[in-house]
């Protein structure tokens, strides 16, 4: 005041105190929404509550259509995706070589093309040669095993039973309505043929694709780590990548080689059709660790047909072979590539196969490989940091 008396201080409105500041702050931190509880959990509106619920339902319901719809397309970037991975070793070595990266794959496609071009122009006729003088075949090699010791020895065990059923093999192969039924028409087999090429076209484009921007891709999926996290997660990036284009191109050079075996035995041994059977082997051996012994199963029971004593030769010599290749050439294949126990190797085939076939074989075992290693490097040291 102007007389010298100090002024009285306002006074301070205290929440605790009295009822009506406190319920307006407390009211204040009241949702609107009836006791604070979410739209999902108010049992006063069942319509609005069914109608989220139903839209959320449909929601879910549309993406699974739309990703069935789109499941080829899914594989077919899988597959390129994969492919890439299995090259850029390859690159790499051409990189490290002083080739620019560029040229590198123009490298590699072309003698992929030269490759491709030559199995066309001299593997296919006889390929497919081969495949009509084994359907065509089929009743003089049944009549040969029919007059085996080792078919009057089966008889002896089966009896008569086993030359009925034999016969009833013979008329069904042999039946062109039966393999017409089996394959769904030519029309179907046409179509299928044409979607192959169309598929396979798509893949060698994605794959050049993803093979000249792999390392931008991989740049682009680190940026989403926090930036603290980046080297870390840089580094693991590499080395699944790393280990999965190893184990990929280690998994075709081991192929290959079971190709090349198959082929020379079946060809000293006089046995039929060796040219179609490393090709069977390499599609076989291809799904890892069960593949050679798949093939050596299937492909010692059909020499069967021609000759037990081959066939028992052949056995001999294919499991020699895979015992080789188990512990010698595979360690030395796949030294770059994550090792994991031969368990989760059967159980990531086993599972991969099961949901996609033989791509899911192929990949099965780089992704629990990947998800091994993401246990060891993040899993468990933070289970190690908790003391």
């Amino acid at each position: 005041m102007t007389d010298g008396t100090p002024s009285p201080e306002p006074l301070a409105a205290d929440p605790a105190s009295g009822t009506d500041t406190g319920e307006i702050l407390a009211d204040a931190t009241v949702p609107a929404d009836k006791g604070g509880r979410p739209l999902w959990a108010r049992l006063d509106s069942p319509f609005g509550v069914g109608f989220l619920l139903t839209l959320g339902g449909l929601a879910a319901i549309l993406l699974g259509i739309a990703l069935t719809n789109i499941a080829t397309v899914i594989i077919y970037i899988a597959l390129a995706m994969f492919a890439s991975l299995g090259l850029d070793p390859v690159l790499k070595w051409f990189e490290r070589h002083h080739v620019k990266r560029v040229w590198a794959i123009v490298i590699v496609f072309f003698i992929f093309g030269v490759l491709a071009v030559g199995l066309l122009w001299l593997v296919v006729p006889t390929l497919i040669d081969q495949l009509g003088e084994f359907f065509s075949g089929i009743p003089a090699t049944i009549t040969n095993f029919e007059s085996s010791d080792f078919y009057h020895w089966l008889e002896g065990f089966f009896g008569e039973g086993l030359t009925t059923l034999i016969n009833d093999i013979q008329s069904f192969l042999t039946n062109p309505s039966n393999i017409a039924a089996i394959s769904g028409g030519i029309l179907k087999v046409g179509a299928g043929i044409a979607t192959a090429l169309s598929g396979g076209l798509i893949i060698i484009v994605l794959t050049l694709y993803f093979v000249a921007s792999l390392p931008a891709i991989k740049e682009s999926m680190v940026q989403f780590a926090p930036a603290r996290n980046r080297p870390k997660v840089r580094d693991m990036t590499n080395q699944i990548t790393d280990s999965i284009g190893g184990y990929l191109m280690g998994m075709v050079i081991l192929a290959f080689f079971n190709s090349i075996v198959a082929f020379l035995l079946h060809l000293f041994l006089g046995l039929p059709f060796p040219l179609l059977m490393g090709v069977l082997a390499f599609c076989i051996t291809i799904i890892p660790l069960v593949g050679p012994v798949l093939y050596w199963i299937t492909a010692s029971i059909l020499a069967l047909f021609t000759s037990p004593v081959a066939a028992l030769i052949f056995a001999i010599c294919y499991l020699i072979y895979i015992q080789i290749e188990a512990y010698v050439i595979t360690p030395r294949v796949m030294s770059k590539a994550i090792s994991i126990p031969g368990s989760l190797v059967v159980i990531g085939a086993l599972i991969g196969g099961t949901l996609l076939g033989l791509l899911g074989a192929l990949i099965g075992v780089p992704v629990t490989a990947s998800i091994l290693l993401i246990i060891k490097q993040v899993f468990l040291p933070k289970q190690d940091a908790k003391i």
